[in-house]
């Protein structure tokens, strides 16, 4: 018989070496830990039988020792397991026998001692404890034993899983809040956090219950990553702690051999984030399954539930080549990934608008089959890329699909400098990739505060881009905005505004806290850099999302307070500008075609109609995206919703259009409406039938407002974003012969047709219009007057606004 005293110290001494380097770090020094104190243990138990036979009696490794994953201050995990009718030494001597040599060496230890049953019941009792129990790994004495305790514990787990689960998910959740999510956090938590090493371990247990998976591409390779910083971490504090502080990761990084401390969060995030989105889909696919389960047949679970059915589960299509199927956002069978390189942004739009997850399958195809995107963006690309943004917190879900599977670098190379990378200020609470994500959300609720929102996403998205090159960030993001903007395809005007908003995005708030507002210099200041009050809101919506973004600390009602009153004074001296100029509602002369249309339809005195096909971007694949529409006929009261009501019946989706009254010939006026519009499913309808139901329409024989609201409906209510509500302005100045009325609201299905009934029922007369369609949003002008040509009084027009933006709510 050894003397564990004896046998103590060796362990210690052969301990100690392993952590001073030798034979490596990493998981070969965690297994080699583990099977040291494996043979240590062993030996500890032969001492205390004193010769004994260790038939009903085992010391069985569970937890992180279960797994084999000793980090240096971990603590020894041990059962001693028997019978209940051990023969020679009592249960209690024999434990003692076994502890205090490992108390003596200083290790941490673990312990319990409890018979099949005891340890069952605990497990039924406590699940950290059945979590615990699902490692068990043998390490000495009656082997049946263990193996009868692996057996009825996983037995157990399984049996109880539709239970027990949720329980699990809850403690997820808790430790979440209580955390935070370790992706983003400038001190984590290893263990506990979001994404962390718990999670892996919650992972491994809904795997071991059979219901579901998790996606195991990079799972295994980040959980290692986690563990091997831990380990450094141990070595370099001397303590057994899961907390990565400021102070001591230089010395963590360099026990790597990594350069410095932020490549060290870097890839500590990189890795959170493969365990959190794994623990996402896990989670939803556990959801999907208890749900199903309990429904005795398929169900299709979106966040509204619904009943079980059987047979085909439905898919309810909600774009181009995209379907709901089974509360998530799939590729419909007909879709061809490789031969639509806009369909991943197409897909993660309909996804995040409608409040959906991507299938993780079907970002994994997208992936490996997505060919890359032309250059310059097609325009559907970049507007899809704008609805996705402008979908506000279901975007970062969907976003964070994209990013598991790389597909948003392959779009935007110059991503990859901001992703994951830390930011060292208390104030922020993001990295700066998820920060731009963040800004962009925040930007989504103040779409209708700006002429144009899709600039205001775009500039937020791209912000702090420059933050990956050296140098002043605002600086280098003027460069790499200007370069990612015409890449994106935007016109060379709009480039430019993006570029200022990008370079000057400090500007507000630098200038409203360090500059006297009563000096004539300081509103100069502000006005030489945006040049029209246009550029001005943008910049001051931009400011405010990306303080928001940023952390509470960023933004008060002080600051809200000096950075309005600049604007306010900035505005005043912007004020005498043309403000056509800066809500892009000046207008546009009509095209040769347009004027020759005006012509049939005053000679004919009914409607004409013109479709042009209009092909967007580049390649042979590249399919026709749209089509334009003109349409010409004497001007007659419910014109507008009428067409557009028609339009919406046939499932077009207005890009762009425009109304304008012409008298070619002296006959009358003649209204021209040129649509620039899209299907959002399938092909564009035959010309002739949508001459046949526009002409039904007007002349009373196509009820367009009744089959509209049939649709609508017994369509299935689905949980979508949920958009900021519509605004509707007079734009007052914008012309002096006409009201001009804005209206900025969420694009929908019959949005225009329902702007055309609410226009029509007050008696005003619609002489011109420009609709734009900027991703998600739209922004309308329309040009009106009295029935006798007059423009409205200012109280005519504010009551006229409010009635509408009533009608829209």
């Amino acid at each position: 018989m050894t003397d564990p005293q004896t046998e103590g110290t060796g362990y210690a001494a052969r301990r100690l070496a392993l952590l001073r380097g030798e034979g490596g770090g990493g998981a070969p020094r965690r297994a080699a830990l583990a099977d040291l104190t494996d043979r240590w243990l062993s030996g500890l138990l032969a001492d205390a039988l004193s010769g004994a036979a260790s038939e009903g009696v085992a010391l069985v490794a569970v937890g992180g020792y279960g797994r084999g994953e000793l980090s240096p201050r971990s603590d020894l995990d041990v059962l001693l397991l028997h019978e209940g009718g051990v023969r020679g030494p009592g249960v209690a001597a024999l434990a003692e026998r076994i502890w205090y040599p490992v108390w003596d060496t200083g290790v941490a230890l673990d312990h319990s001692v409890r018979d099949l049953g005891q340890a069952r019941k605990i497990a039924a009792e406590d699940l950290k404890a059945q979590l615990g129990l699902l490692d068990a790994r043998h390490i000495a004495g009656d082997p049946t034993l263990t193996a009868s305790l692996r057996s009825a514990v996983l037995a157990d787990w399984r049996a109880t899983a539709p239970r027990r689960l949720p329980e699990l998910l809850e403690l997820c959740r808790e430790r979440a809040e209580s955390q935070g999510e370790l992706a983003f956090l400038l001190e984590p938590d290893l263990k506990e956090a979001r994404g962390g090493l718990r999670d892996v371990t919650a992972l491994d247990a809904v795997a071991a219950s059979w219901i579901a998976d998790a996606p195991r591409a990079g799972l295994k390779e980040a959980a290692t990553r986690l563990r091997d910083v831990r380990d450094s971490l141990h070595l370099v504090t001397g303590r057994a702690t899961d907390r990565l502080n400021l102070q001591e990761q230089d010395a963590v990084a360099a026990d790597l051999g990594l350069l410095d401390a932020d490549i060290l969060l870097r890839q500590v995030y990189e890795a959170a984030r493969v365990i959190a989105y794994a623990a996402d889909v896990t989670w939803r696919e556990v959801e999907r399954v208890l749900r199903a389960r309990s429904g005795r047949g398929r169900r299709v679970f979106g966040f509204g539930g619904g009943g079980a059915v059987r047979g085909p589960v439905p898919r309810r299509p909600l774009a181009e080549g995209v379907v709901e199927m089974e509360g998530e956002a799939v590729l419909a069978a007909p879709a061809r990934p490789g031969h639509d390189p806009v369909l991943p942004l197409r897909a993660a739009a309909a996804a995040a608008q409608a409040d959906l997850p991507l299938a993780p399958s079907t970002v994994r195809h997208l992936a490996a089959e997505t060919r890359p995107m032309p250059v310059p963006w097609p325009d559907e690309a970049r507007e899809q890329l704008i609805t996705l943004l402008g979908a506000g917190e279901s975007a970062i879900p969907v976003w964070e699909a994209l990013e598991a599977e790389g597909l948003v670098a392959r779009m935007l190379p110059d991503w990859e400098r901001v992703r994951c990378r830390p930011q060292r200020n208390a104030v922020h609470r993001w990295t700066v990739d998820r920060h731009l994500v963040e800004t962009a959300v925040r930007a989504a609720a103040m779409t209708r505060r700006v002429a144009r929102p899709d600039l205001l996403l775009v500039a937020a998205f791209l912000h702090d881009i420059g933050k990956g090159w050296p140098g002043d960030h605002s600086e280098a993001g003027e460069v790499i905005t200007r370069d990612v903007a015409t890449r994106l395809g935007f016109p060379k005007a709009d480039v430019e505004t993006l570029a200022l908003l990008v370079r000057h995005h400090l500007l507000l708030v630098e200038t409203a806290m360090r500059r006297d507002p009563d000096d004539p210099a300081t509103v100069a200041t502000i006005t030489e850099v945006v040049g029209n009050v246009g550029t001005l809101e943008l910049l001051h919506a931009l400011t405010e999302a990306d303080a928001l973004a940023t952390g509470p600390a960023a933004w008060s009602n002080w600051r809200a307070q000096l950075v309005g009153e600049l604007v306010q004074r900035a505005s005043a001296a912007l004020a005498g500008e043309a403000s056509a100029h800066e809500t892009g509602l000046t207008a546009m002369d009509p095209t040769a075609e347009e004027e020759r249309l005006a012509v049939e339809a005053a000679r004919t005195v009914g409607p004409v109609l013109s479709v042009r096909a209009e092909s967007e971007g580049q390649g042979e694949d590249h399919e026709p995206m749209g089509v334009e529409l003109t349409l010409a006929l004497p001007d007659r009261p419910s014109v507008l919703p009428v067409v557009a009501g028609v339009l919406a019946l046939h499932r077009l989706t207005v890009r762009a259009a425009a109304i304008r009254e012409l008298d070619p010939i002296g006959a009358g006026p003649v209204l021209v409406l040129t649509w620039k519009v899209a299907a959002e499913f399938g092909d564009v309808p035959e010309a002739a039938r949508l001459r046949a139901d526009i002409r039904r329409a007007l002349e009373g024989g196509l009820d367009v407002a009744r089959r509209l609201a049939e649709r609508d409906a017994s369509a299935p209510r689905r949980r979508g974003s949920v958009a900021p509500p519509p605004r509707v302005t007079v734009a007052r100045g914008s012309s002096s012969s006409a009201t001009v009325l804005e209206v900025r609201a969420h694009d929908a299905p019959g949005l225009l047709h329902r702007i055309g009934r609410a226009l029509e029922g007050t008696g005003v007369r619609v002489h011109r219009a420009r609709i734009s369609t900027l991703g998600a949003d739209a922004v309308d002008a329309f040009y009106l007057t009295d029935e006798e040509g007059r423009p409205l009084s200012d109280a005519a027009a504010t009551e006229l606004a409010r009635s509408v933006e009533r009608a829209l709510s």
